[in-house]
């Protein structure tokens, strides 16, 4: 009788393990890819409030400049303009903006512009501000 120390085993690869480790990557990257999205948007300087809470992602931000000239994802609007962008967006009453005004915007531009949302049918409406 022949005596082997050493056994030889056929080789196999283990497929879960191999699984995880790929959707581990997948996720990681994916994370990764969010934080590299810029935001786009304008320096602006909010008014500030001892009471501002954190909302969550618009699907729109409305800048409103200094000038009253309304910017949204790098696009100048006028009024009608942006009434007619927002009345497009397929289903309006779903859609949710953020107003961000200018500490030196007159309070009757940020009306005007909230107006026109609500007129394009917007209900979810949320006005930015920095908290104190």
């Amino acid at each position: 009788m022949e005596r082997r120390y050493f056994e030889q085993k056929k080789g196999r690869v283990e497929i879960i393990p191999m699984i995880d480790i790929m959707l581990f990557l997948l996720v990681f990257f994916i994370m990764i890819t969010l934080q590299m999205i810029p935001d786009k948007g304008l320096n602006l300087q909010l008014p500030t409030s001892s009471e501002a809470q954190s909302l969550p992602r618009p699907h729109f931000t409305i800048n409103i400049q200094k000038d009253g000239s309304v910017n949204v994802k790098g696009h100048h609007y006028d009024l009608d303009g942006l009434e007619k962008m927002l009345a497009s967006d397929g289903d309006p009453g779903k859609t949710q903006i953020t107003i961000a005004a200018d500490k030196g915007v007159p309070f009757q531009d940020f009306i005007h512009v909230m107006d026109r949302c609500q007129k394009a049918g917007v209900s979810d409406i949320g006005i930015a501000a920095k908290s104190k």
